[in-house]
């Protein structure tokens, strides 16, 4: 069962006791990411979540990283579109340590210059490991084709050039901004009972900020289309649909369709493009929502001699399901692998800390597993229909990187 609080200051605490476990996770989730950037900024979200672990007032990097290997727990980190998480996993009896130190990192982190500057050149070297991996910048093409200039658009890693401007006061103000008590979550699941809300309220439900609530814009979808020439071997290609919001009542529907669309190996994508012809390794679709808007993605890498044919294939894969619908085994089987996959995705605290996290920063409810297996056995091929028809009846956006001419 999940407990949940809100703090006099208005951080929310949510915990789920798995008492046939002997580790908790607790994650520290914040509601920013790059869509609360300006262009000017973009990038800090994510530099941020990096400064976090680069010294507090009291404990140097190194002593930070210490402190977790010399209990043998995990600690981690990373920046989305919309959120920023902080977590822990650790043995249950290190728990109210592994909350110190996150607390200590979340109040206390210095941002001193000279491990800003260092740790600059390490976020350099990131985004130049993503310049060297073109099937993952084709999805940030995809963004920009998608949104345009809206910050939904921006790269999570942002640009070396920004990167360069960033200051400790610019880090503590943007901190003072957005990390406000009302967009943080505390979430906990694993070995541990409600009395561990007490010791979290201690920490962190005393802290203010007087910072004005940031207003979200709702972006508009554009079928545009954006091509780069890199020196790669293979063509990689993105395919954007205007898709659904979180917590959207057609949820369940679109996710049981796309995993027929693409979302396994049993796929119509990945057996009509690589298992029938041969043309690509990797092809796949997903969805990702946000709180106002969602985008389907299909992606495909082939030789760029290929291309074409890659391209009509996919294109008639969707005008059949666009046509026909499911068939009544894809619907089941579908319906089958979905619910398999939420009950197995429940398997660890990670995975139940990360839910509970993100539903209560989001959605600010939780529905329980059985009340999710409805939804998902209510999925209809009428329900199916209505997400076809809006998802794919309008014109798609396209990323493409292409191999340069030789």
């Amino acid at each position: 069962m999940i407990q949940r609080h809100t703090c006099s200051n208005g951080v929310r605490v949510v915990l789920e006791n798995i008492p046939a476990v002997r580790s908790v996770t607790i994650g520290i989730w914040v509601l920013t990411g790059s869509r609360n950037e300006t262009e000017q900024n973009n990038g800090i979200s994510h530099f941020l979540e990096h400064m976090f672990f680069k010294g507090t007032k009291t404990k140097s990097a190194q002593e930070i990283a210490e402190a977790f290997d010399s209990i043998g727990g995990q600690i981690n980190a990373f920046t989305s579109k919309e959120y920023t998480c902080y977590y822990a996993k650790v043995l249950d009896t290190h728990k109210n340590y592994a909350l110190d130190i996150l607390a200590d990192m979340f109040f206390h982190s210095s941002f001193d210059e000279g491990e800003m500057e260092r740790e600059k050149k390490v976020v350099f070297e990131e985004i130049k490991m993503y310049e060297d991996t073109p099937d993952d910048i084709v999805h940030d093409l995809l963004a920009r084709a998608s949104f345009g200039e809206h910050p939904l658009g921006y790269p999570i890693l942002g640009t070396e050039e920004h990167l360069r401007s960033f200051t400790p006061a610019l880090l503590k103000n943007y901190v003072k901004e957005c990390y406000t008590p009302e967009n943080v979550v505390i979430s906990v699941a694993g070995n541990v009972d409600e009395s561990f809300i007490k010791d979290i309220e201690a920490l962190f439900g005393n802290y203010q900020s007087k910072a004005e609530k940031a207003s979200i814009t709702k972006p508009t979808f554009l079928a545009n289309r954006i091509e780069r020439n890199k020196d790669t071997e293979q063509a990689h290609l993105c395919l954007g649909f205007d898709g659904l919001k979180v917590g959207d009542e057609n949820m369940y529907s679109l996710v049981v369709m796309n995993n027929v669309l693409g979302g396994s190996m049993s796929s119509r994508l990945f057996q009509d493009v690589r298992e029938k012809q041969g043309l690509a390794y990797s092809v796949f679709s997903y969805h990702s929502s946000f709180l106002d808007n969602g985008l389907l993605t299909i992606y495909a890498g082939t030789g760029k001699e290929q291309l074409p044919v890659l391209q009509e294939t996919i294109n008639k894969t969707l005008d059949q399901l666009i046509k026909d619908g499911l068939t009544d085994k894809e619907l089941h089987n579908s319906k089958e692998q979905l619910k398999g996959g939420l009950m197995l995705s429940l398997e660890s605290t990670n995975s139940r800390m990360s839910r509970n996290g993100r539903n209560e920063l989001l959605l600010k409810r939780h529905r329980t597993l059985d009340d999710m297996i409805k939804e998902i056995d209510a999925v209809s091929h009428e329900s199916i229909r209505k997400v076809i028809d809006s998802t794919f009846g309008n014109p798609a956006s396209t990323a493409l990187i292409a191999p340069k001419a030789s």
